[in-house]
């Protein structure tokens, strides 16, 4: 164990803990984000390849009457 001079300074040395760290607690905020993106991103590519492809009018469709 450490040789603290501040009698404070062993209360606070868990602060210091790398359990503790920024990137620690960012990357345990959301345990599951990396693995859902990899697969929601693998969704939309196979969604993409496999879906027939459909052609868009862009335009107003015959339904509207001119009067």
């Amino acid at each position: 164990m450490a040789n603290f001079q501040d009698p404070w300074a062993k209360h606070h040395a868990w602060r210091n803990h790398a359990l503790f760290t920024r990137r620690a607690r960012i990357a345990t905020m959301f345990p599951g984000l990396g693995i859902a993106t990899v697969a929601f991103a693998a969704y939309l590519g196979y969604e993409y390849v496999t879906a027939p492809k459909e052609t868009h009018h862009h335009g107003h469709s015959e339904e509207i009457r001119k009067h």
